[in-house]
């Protein structure tokens, strides 16, 4: 029995639209006209009148932090109180209230950026943060997720002094002789370590809200960094989770595990239990090695080959050196694992191509689809290497309506004129997928898709962006789509809207071929469709 949806305009990853599609069995059988479909029609059929809805493929997010962001959904939200110190203290504060610690808990929170405090202009520190309490520990995450800010109470428990030896590829502020309180990348692991661990129901608590929060913006799977969410948890539990959501038909969005492993020796005890790239059910699938290779823009911990333009004392730093990137890529490389490394700077990206390289010359493999994650700051000597050796590229578009207000000031205008170069990479021939980074930002993938198009902030309070990288609105519906399906090997039956490919669909409110590019991120999703089955309406 099959399902003939109609009177609408299917975007099958080739125009023109079509008006019409069938499913059964959570698989696509045709698409066509209204006539052609209908008559098709037997009986026991159902026939689901769209009325003029915009239907695209399923929206693949093809990097964010499922676990990550359920956990944020939990916590206090930082991202709507930014504006002013002030209101963010007041608003946790207030939180706090609502919400008072118990037993040994902390206050948690995410989302400040200290660029749009409208009071002053730098990183929160633990006397501000001993305003809401120096009874409980509190650690506020900026944004990024590369810097925070712990309470002194959470500097007692830690037993954090001048003399704490400065981890590598991190730093822990000291300011007269003592901790500020302010904690960056590595040495950020030593706070996550002492907040206490959830135990599995309440991990799968936390993928519940994220996955529902995921369909209701029309994502039906995830690229998705979970093993780290918590460094002090197993691996093991976590993967645990999301197969018992699997097996209980509670997991609505499909997840391709970008598997972050900090260490060659975890790594290979992650590979001898039996995992890797592509292993696993359609529902849950274990993706790329993943490799946090530097710190953030707006933290200046991105990883640059000459001091930051508003900042000469650094050039932030890696978190890993050149031989720790060679042997984790060289060993993934050789046995056919996928790797997938975030790099901000360009001289992170200059170590992970040189890895790679390495990998390659011990190890030919013509289609790895080996990537680097973000891939903001670029020389033009890059973009042809990037090209030259084939490598994927995971875009966030959403970053433009933060960083294009930075990015020159931070790293000089030469820079900053080869950098987000996400069309010169995909006119290349490269795959550009997209995705949000989240809950660095929002997972909604059309307000990603409108600054992929307008190259603006989405308050268009500026200028475009090297508008000459601006995407078409099929470029950035692709980057969406199959772009997706292409990072996880799944193009030939996944990320278009064809015949014997997954019946994974989204029904919005709008067509975005006739929208206003100012209004993509407006655009209304109506419904969410998983393998078929309905998992979100309006």
């Amino acid at each position: 029995m099959k399902t003939i949806y109609t009177n609408a305009k299917v975007y099958t990853g080739t125009l023109p639209l079509q008006q019409a599609f069938s499913e059964e069995n959570g698989v696509i059988c045709a698409v066509g006209s209204n006539a052609e479909l209908l008559q098709t029609c037997a009986e026991g059929d159902q026939v689901v009148d769209l009325k003029g809805g915009f239907v695209c493929p399923g929206f693949i997010d093809s990097h964010m932090h499922v676990l990550n962001y359920g956990k944020f959904l939990q916590n206090a939200d930082l991202s709507q109180h930014t504006d002013s110190l002030e209101g963010m203290l007041a608003y946790v504060s207030e939180f706090a209230a609502q919400h008072p610690p118990k037993g040994n808990e902390w206050i948690i929170g995410r989302g400040w950026n200290h660029d749009y405090f409208t009071d002053t202009h730098r990183m929160p520190t633990r006397w501000d943060l001993d305003r809401i309490s120096t009874e409980y520990p509190v650690v506020l995450t900026r944004c990024c997720g590369h810097a925070l800010t712990i309470n002194s109470k959470a500097i007692e428990l830690l037993g954090l002094t001048a003399d704490t030896p400065q981890p590598e590829g991190g730093a822990i502020g000291i300011v007269d002789g003592q901790p500020d309180g302010i904690v960056l990348d590595n040495s950020m692991n030593m706070v996550y370590e002492a907040i206490p661990l959830p135990d599995k129901e309440s991990v799968k608590q936390m993928i519940r809200l994220s996955c529902k929060a995921l369909n209701k913006v029309g994502i039906t799977e995830a690229h998705s960094d979970d093993y780290e969410s918590y460094p002090a948890l197993p691996w093991q539990l976590v993967k645990e989770a999301f197969e018992e959501l699997e097996a209980d038909g509670t997991l609505t969005v499909r997840i391709y595990e970008q598997s972050n492993f900090p260490t060659l020796e975890g790594l290979k005890e992650f590979v001898a239990a039996g995992n890797n790239t592509c292993v696993g059910t359609p529902m849950f699938r274990t993706g790329p090695l993943k490799i946090v290779g530097d710190g953030s823009l707006g933290a200046r911990t991105a990883y640059m080959s000459a001091p930051y333009a508003d900042d000469a004392s650094t050039c932030g730093f890696p978190l890993f050196n050149q031989q720790e990137l060679d042997d984790m890529i060289g060993y993934a490389h050789s046995i056919g694992m996928q790797v997938a490394v975030h790099c901000i700077g360009d001289k992170s990206v200059d170590m992970v191509l040189d890895a790679v390289e390495k990998a390659q010359k011990a190890n030919p493999c013509a289609d790895h689809r080996h990537g680097i994650v973000h891939c903001q700051v670029t020389r033009a000597d890059q973009l042809q290497r990037l090209v030259d050796m084939n490598m994927h590229i995971y875009a966030q578009s959403i970053f433009i309506d933060y960083d294009s207000h930075i990015v020159e000031a931070r790293v000089g205008k030469e820079k900053a004129s080869t950098s987000y170069s996400w069309k010169t990479l995909l006119q290349g021939g490269l795959s550009v997928s997209n995705g949000t980074d989240c809950p660095v930002e929002r997972p909604d993938p059309l307000r990603s898709m409108q600054c992929a198009v307008t190259r603006r902030s989405l308050n268009q309070s500026n200028q475009p962006y090297l508008p000459h990288e601006a995407f078409t609105v099929q470029e950035a519906l692709d980057s969406y789509t199959i772009h997706g399906a292409i990072a996880s090997f799944e193009e030939n039956g996944k990320g278009r809207i064809l015949p014997g490919y997954v019946a994974d669909f989204v029904v919005l409110g709008q067509d975005p071929f006739q929208t206003d590019a100012e209004a993509l991120k407006d655009i209304p999703v109506m419904a969410t469709y998983l393998s078929g089955k309905n998992v979100y309406s309006a």
